[in-house]
């Protein structure tokens, strides 16, 4: 997974890509910029999700792998990254287009269907099928080998594509006198990416562990997944797969990528993997207490301004050992 800067973009100077991507970039340069964006927001959730957590999802500035080792084995935490990160490319193209920031794609026409009763279609559909297209040729180009980590890449990258499709939903405006709303106006959009990634966290926390086959074929040995129990229901398109167990995060170790949970801040009260005893590993924690400065005993003036007061209030913080 590697993340580009911003517009303009010239393909060539965009380190880490292979060939195919290189050819899609030359050929889709106009929205080259929300691919970037959309996996910059990918990331952005991912630390979101699992700031509670041993793992907390932290970059490397100075490497083109961003997440360092962490992706070079077959974990659940790979699995999430790869499907964020598509679903994030995804989102953001869909989202480009349908503001009409790209001149190759648009509105969605295709998908309307018959309205509904006492409303009608307007607006812009979102086209997620461009955007999953997209994130499908982009992200999908470096896994086409015949072995099982490029079968478990192409999965969870399509399961993040396909967690929009899943939420997508219809938006409606109303129309009418004094906002009675006697007509609405509706159109398919996405959500807000926080659902997709609140989505996609449950799925990492149920992922399916799989084991890996060789069949021998007329192009030489495949490797493909199956489920390692087959008393569980076999994951689907939508479930996050994984074939290789997690390191447990609470020591820094160069060669799996953890940075350690020494100095991170825990939750004393909490009972949770956010909590002190669960994200500090046993080790115990320390605690400090900070001066804040805050607004407070704000009044509402007519009209129209909040005055308020700045408060200074004292916080004990728990880090861990």
């Amino acid at each position: 997974l590697f993340l580009f800067g911003f517009f303009p973009i010239l393909c060539g100077s965009i380190p880490g890509l292979v060939p195919k991507q290189l050819r899609f970039c030359r050929n889709y340069v106009e929205i080259m910029p929300s691919v970037a964006e959309g996996v910059k927001i990918g990331i952005q959730e991912c630390q979101h999700q699992f700031r509670g957590r041993r793992w907390n999802c932290t970059t490397v500035n100075d490497s083109l792998a961003i997440f360092g080792p962490v992706l070079d084995k077959a974990t659940r935490e790979s699995a999430f990254v790869h499907a964020i990160a598509s679903a994030g490319v995804a989102f953001a193209v869909t989202r480009s287009c349908a503001e009409g920031s790209a001149t190759i794609c648009g509105c969605d026409t295709r998908h309307k269907g018959s309205p509904g009763e006492g409303w009608k279609w307007g607006g812009c559909s979102e086209d997620v099928e461009f955007g999953s297209m997209v994130s499908r040729e982009f992200a999908d180009a470096r896994e086409n080998r015949p072995d099982a980590r490029s079968a478990m890449n192409r999965h969870n990258n399509e399961a993040g594509r396909t967690s929009i499709i899943e939420l997508m939903h219809l938006k409606c405006k109303c129309h009418g006198l004094s906002g009675s709303c006697e007509v609405k106006t509706c159109w398919w959009s996405q959500p807000d990416f926080r659902v997709i990634g609140d989505y996609l966290k449950d799925k990492y926390d149920s992922a399916s562990e799989m084991v890996v086959e060789k069949h021998r074929e007329s192009r030489g040995w495949v490797e493909t997944l199956r489920p390692k129990y087959n008393f569980f229901k076999a994951p689907t398109e939508k479930d996050l797969v994984y074939y290789e167990n997690s390191p447990n995060f609470c020591e820094p170790n160069p060669e799996t990528g953890s940075f350690g949970t020494r100095d991170r801040i825990c939750n004393v009260t909490s009972h949770g993997i956010d909590g002190c005893d669960l994200l500090c590993c046993g080790r115990g924690h320390n605690t400090r207490t900070e001066k804040r400065k805050e607004k407070c005993h704000c009044i509402f003036h007519w009209c129209c301004y909040v005055r308020c007061q700045e408060c200074i209030r004292v916080y004990d913080v728990h880090t861990c050992k």
